[in-house]
């Protein structure tokens, strides 16, 4: 049986087809697995980093808090805010107004810190303000924001245990070392 030149010339491009086209399908698979193996690599490298940035926002948020504390410190908001020529009560008004402000402006960072810690915030928060309207509603109508000051001043240095300022700012900073241990 021999062949005819056509019918071996067909044979060979039909072969050299089946062949080109299996060699192809053989590289794209190939390929396709390559790009699988990248993409799970990825993947996995993503999630093998994501309980690092928790931790790094963890400790931003313990930064955050631990600023907000020193900010909203009597002695500290006296400082930034005095205005002398204003009334108690007018002082009294920014003082409060500040502290909420303080506050607000740093609510999210509860969701990355413990109970506890956002707890002993929110409860110096409080202290602040509550020390604040009490030392004014101490005071004649007639005081000035100076009255004020130096009251809340004279309190917090004849009962330095009377502002939580330091205890919280410790109790944040003491979470935050334990999170970068």
């Amino acid at each position: 049986m021999s062949l005819s030149l056509n019918e071996l010339i067909w044979q060979l491009i039909i072969a050299l087809t089946l062949g080109g086209t299996l060699a192809y399908l053989f590289w794209k698979q190939r390929k396709e697995a390559k790009q699988a193996l990248a993409a799970r690599q990825k993947a996995d490298k993503q999630e093998a980093t994501a309980p690092t940035n928790t931790k790094q926002m963890q400790l931003q948020a313990y930064e955050r808090l631990i600023l907000l504390t020193d900010r909203i410190a009597l002695p500290n908001l006296i400082s930034r805010l005095n205005a002398p020529d204003l009334s108690a009560r007018d002082m009294q008004a920014i003082l409060i107004q500040n502290i909420k402000g303080e506050f607000e402006y740093n609510v999210t960072q509860q969701m990355y810190v413990t109970q506890e810690a956002w707890e002993a915030v929110r409860n110096l928060k409080d202290q602040n303000m509550l020390i604040v309207n009490q030392i004014t509603s101490f005071l004649p109508p007639e005081a000035t924001a100076q009255d004020l000051n130096r009251s809340i001043l004279e309190m917090l240095m004849q009962n330095p245990k009377a502002s939580l300022h330091s205890i919280v700012s410790d109790a944040l900073s003491y979470e935050a070392r334990k999170l970068m241990a």
